[in-house]
């Protein structure tokens, strides 16, 4: 249903061909009727694959392709397949919600009798009824972000896309979201949903992509993605390090431990260590490695792998370092100019 190739996209520069690069050479498909996970941290691309996607912004070079249409060629066929729901909620605070979605329906020519029926639909499928012949100005942000995803949906398009959807939100907004998006899956419609929050994947994805700087770096099905690390994690904190340096020197004693898979430091929290093991009696023998070395452990997690784990196989680090890495290295003055 979605194909995405070569896609490059680079924001400022100029004619040297500087700047922001926020998308390189990524490429992926989309198979009909599945709900695909994109993950990554935030600055990974996500949100500008996305709007290539939905053709409000156009690529550097790359194919695009949706329901077999050339996006690129043929933006107005491939608009009238996509309902879109971007990262930044975009309500009028003087209309009420019903109004609103009235509105959204007179943009997309449906009859009135038609959008009258999808908007009674919305209401009840969001659980709105309580409060959308409100002013939007009121809503809560869990209300609005719900208000948002039916506008999107109010035209039943095959194809929805969805940014961070549930960012910010209350458990409550975000359950109804999601059981939504799985009803909306098992109704044949193609979700492709991007992501920064693992378990939200993790739960939702049939299928996925981590997307690091601009690439596509790994994909496939969660449960396989898993399964393929072939081992358990374990996070484990010894003393306290004195500095990165021997911090690196205590990974180089655990990585020639048998049984040991590979070993990172993770930097957000406080120099403790990830390792994915081969079986339960790697453990027993880390300790006394750590023992003899005059490290002795004093905090030690196990558990099965997750989408995390398998963020740090291909990338050498964690989800939450490689957010750090992100918020630290942003220049808001430079995402100004890049942006305009």
């Amino acid at each position: 249903m979605i194909e995405l190739q070569q896609l490059c996209k680079r924001y400022g520069g100029g004619r040297r061909g500087q700047g922001v690069v926020a998308l390189d050479q990524l490429s992926l498909e989309v198979p009909a009727g599945c709900l695909y996970g994109l993950l990554g941290p935030n600055g990974a691309g996500k949100t500008t694959a996305l709007r290539i996607l939905c053709t409000l912004l156009a690529p550097d070079s790359g194919l695009v392709r949706v329901g077999g249409l050339d996006a690129l060629s043929e933006p107005r066929a491939v608009r009238r397949l996509l309902g879109y729901v971007a990262q930044e909620v975009a309500i009028d605070k003087i209309l009420t919600g019903r109004e609103l979605m009235r509105l959204q329906g007179n943009l997309y020519h449906l009859p009135w009798r038609l959008s009258s029926q999808r908007i009674d639909e919305l209401i009840e499928l969001l659980g709105m009824a309580d409060w959308i012949d409100r002013r939007c100005g009121s809503y809560s942000g869990g209300m609005r972000r719900r208000l948002d995803l039916a506008a999107g949906l109010l035209h039943r398009p095959q194809v929805l896309v969805l940014d961070e959807p549930t960012v910010g939100l209350d458990i409550e907004s975000r359950a109804v979201i999601w059981a939504v998006l799985r009803q909306l899956r098992d109704g044949g419609t193609t979700v492709l949903l991007s992501s920064h929050y693992l378990e939200e994947v993790d739960a939702l994805a049939d299928q996925l992509a981590i997307i690091e700087a601009g690439r596509v770096i790994a994909q496939g099905a969660p449960a396989e993605l898993k399964a393929a690390l072939g081992g358990d994690r374990v996070t484990l904190r010894v003393r306290e390090f004195s500095d990165a340096e021997e911090a690196e020197r205590v990974r180089a004693l655990l990585h020639a431990c048998a049984g040991v898979r590979q070993v990172v430091v993770n930097q957000s929290q406080g120099y403790s260590l990830n390792l994915v093991i081969e079986h339960d009696g790697v453990v027993e023998q880390l300790r006394r490695q750590l023992s003899a070395a005059d490290l002795p452990v004093f905090a030690l997690a196990q558990s099965r792998p997750s989408l995390d784990d398998v963020y740090l196989q291909a990338t050498g680090r964690t989800m939450m370092d490689a957010e750090l890495a992100v918020a630290g290295s942003r220049d808001p003055k430079a995402e100004r100019k890049a942006s305009m």
